[in-house]
């Protein structure tokens, strides 16, 4: 028996998002990099695949932070 569920509603997995081409690209230049110097995150993990990102795409994740508040992290997406 198999039981599906939303991955991104669980407590413990931040909130992930696709940044839009634009977007990614202004994030690359404020910290002066190119895409493959961000940490990498493999196209098989559950989330990616959950919303739907591409080899390719730069996610935005965004957690809760006891200290900041609010805390935001980049990644890559590479092909498996």
């Amino acid at each position: 028996m198999s039981v599906e569920f939303d991955i991104g509603q669980h407590v413990l997995v931040p909130k992930h998002e696709i940044l839009p081409k634009e977007k990614a690209r202004e994030v690359l230049e404020r910290y002066r990099i190119s895409p493959h110097q961000l940490p990498l995150i493999k196209s098989s993990d559950p989330v990616v695949k959950a919303i739907g990102a591409k080899p390719g795409d730069i996610l935005q994740i965004t957690r809760n932070s006891p200290t900041a508040g609010r805390a935001i992290a980049y990644r890559y997406v590479i092909e498996e």
